[in-house]
């Protein structure tokens, strides 16, 4: 469904990956992990069209992204949720979710309404400002507003970053069940390594921007010396 090929990228003349290859299959989660600064966050921004791209191919369903917008790469059915700055915290919860269909025309309505079928807690909060969510309310709002816009493949940077274990867990179990019953196709960079293994099909570890694994997730989670050298796991 995606597929990266020879990728060299940055911001301006400061190159963070090196000839990065990566294969991403349909309705599967495919998980990034990697010392910080191995150049994870870059390569989803890459993807995303926010990087300076110097060499290689970006593919999704044959079609090049490599030299479009953002905006465009959106229109073509992918969506980023970055780290932080993911919601609108001026706005109400459901203002941001209206703001991020705000292309959807008469559809409008009931793809807000499935949205909130996956977040059912939101129903609670519509009328307040996103800045009185806690971290986990704020990740599950941006999960919805990336639903309204009906992607097929979702680019989540890090969405358990400073939430608590228990919170942590029901993030990453939305993302399976956004996999499941979406039937969507997942990349995934995550502080947790141990946990986002576990939970997806396919693993890219990333060491000084360069590809040092490429497998099965269960066969990097039980690797006797890049587990424990790169992801800190016994």
């Amino acid at each position: 469904m995606l597929t990266i090929t020879n990728l060299s990228a940055g911001y301006g003349k400061l190159q963070v990956l090196y000839d990065v290859d990566l294969d991403v299959e349909k309705e599967t989660i495919s998980v990034i992990v990697g010392p910080n600064g191995s150049g994870k966050s870059t390569l989803l921004k890459s993807i995303f069209g926010l990087t300076t791209i110097y060499a290689g191919e970006i593919k999704y369903n044959g079609f090049e992204l490599s030299r479009l917008p953002p905006h465009k790469i959106a229109e073509k059915g992918i969506a980023y949720l970055p780290q932080t700055n993911n919601v609108f915290n001026t706005l109400k919860v459901r203002e941001n979710l209206l703001m991020a269909g705000y292309r959807c025309g008469a559809e409008l309505k009931d793809r807000v309404e499935e949205s909130l079928s996956f977040f059912p807690t939101l129903k609670n909060y519509m009328d307040r400002k996103a800045s009185t969510l806690s971290g986990g309310e704020k990740q599950m709002l941006a999960m919805a507003m990336a639903l309204i816009r009906n992607p097929q493949i979702m680019l989540f940077d890090e969405p358990t970053a400073n939430l608590s274990p228990k919170i942590s867990n029901e993030v990453l179990n939305k993302i399976v069940e956004l996999r499941d019953n979406k039937r969507m196709t997942i990349i995934l960079v995550e502080q947790n390594a141990k946990k986002a293994l576990e939970l997806g099909e396919r693993a890219y570890l990333l060491v000084s921007g360069r590809v040092a694994f490429e497998g099965e997730s269960e066969e990097l989670l039980s690797h006797p010396e890049l587990s424990k050298l790169y992801l800190g796991l016994k």
